[in-house]
């Protein structure tokens, strides 16, 4: 599991929250996969895989805005990025998670973390280089 570290910081206090807010999602789905205690997961699945999406499409609109303010010459490249992230979010299988949710939850799970620590790392770095 993937957890938050300064090394993520970008200096924008705004987005660097929105930054820690989608690893405390990601914290709470894992939490969720490995609590044993709750038999019947899926419906607080849903709901919080709707929070990862929702999220994730405020977090991108605002770093995509603040990248327009500051005239970024690679906002296209990067708004491509954040568009196949929406993509495969928006293609989770639903029967999957109903029926081996654990798995299959992980295996998103590891994708979400490390994309986002990936983009964070390099392409969002990009954009505040001085």
């Amino acid at each position: 599991m993937i957890t938050w570290k300064d090394d993520y910081l970008l200096g924008i206090e705004e987005i660097d929250k929105q930054h820690q807010q989608l690893f405390k999602i990601a914290t709470d789905i894992h939490e969720l996969i490995r609590n044993e205690l709750i038999i019947d997961k899926y419906d607080r699945i849903l709901k919080l895989l709707a929070e990862l999406k929702e999220y994730t499409i405020f977090h991108f609109t605002s770093e995509e805005e603040y990248m327009m303010s500051i005239g970024y010459k690679k906002l296209f490249s990067h708004k491509v990025e954040h568009n196949d992230f929406i993509e495969k979010i928006n293609n989770v299988d639903l029967e999957k998670i109903d029926m081996d949710h654990e798995q299959y939850l992980l295996e998103i799970l590891d994708f979400v973390l490390n994309w986002i620590a990936e983009h964070i790392l390099k392409t969002d770095k990009a954009y505040t280089a001085k």
